[in-house]
């Protein structure tokens, strides 16, 4: 759908034996390993959909002062206008959450709570953001003449791999109940 330059597929092993010095980590211990590159790898995502983010505001703000109805550009329409300033708070949000998830692992700081937020609301404001930058070049949104239909389409795996979305909030939900608790 989205995403064409990376051709992503499973693979399977059978019958297959890996020498002891070429094991990473303690065997067994291979989820435990996965689970933490997420810390590492989220933050990556979450830099991936800001980039899409600011693409579609990009596109769309150009598009907006290019097309005109009643006389004036679209970017002058109130509705236009309002979901152009939308989408850069989301811009913006998306790159200081990243940008601290990053600090966090480049100082040692284990980030699993920010890495999980900064990946969620990245995903879900690159979603946004070319959902309305699709809307803003109406029906040439959807037309494959223009960017935003293919930033779109990319759009959608940021919020699936990596954890999904709702696996972010759960992993969210889970840190604030034991903050919570430390509370009491």
């Amino acid at each position: 759908m989205g995403q064409r330059a990376s051709d992503t597929r499973g693979i399977t092993f059978e019958e297959v034996r890996i020498p002891k010095e070429n094991v990473v980590g303690e065997e067994g211990a291979g989820f435990k390993i996965a689970m933490n590159f997420f810390d590492v790898s989220r933050p990556v995502v979450a830099t991936i959909a800001t980039g899409i983010a600011q693409r579609c505001l990009d596109e769309a703000s150009k598009y907006a002062l290019e097309r005109k109805t009643f006389g004036v550009p679209i970017a002058q329409h109130q509705a236009v206008a309002f979901m152009l300033a939308d989408m850069a708070v989301g811009v913006e949000t998306s790159r200081l959450a990243w940008m601290k998830s990053a600090w966090e692992v480049d100082n040692g700081i284990r980030n699993t709570y920010m890495a999980s937020i900064a990946k969620c609301l990245a995903a879900d404001v690159a979603n946004k953001c070319a959902t309305d930058a699709v809307q803003i070049f109406g029906g040439n949104g959807f037309n494959t003449e223009y960017p935003v239909e293919k930033l779109m389409r990319d759009a959608k795996i940021l919020q699936i791999y990596e954890g999904t979305s709702q696996i972010q909030r759960v992993i969210i939900s889970r840190y604030l109940n034991e903050r919570a608790k430390s509370l009491n």
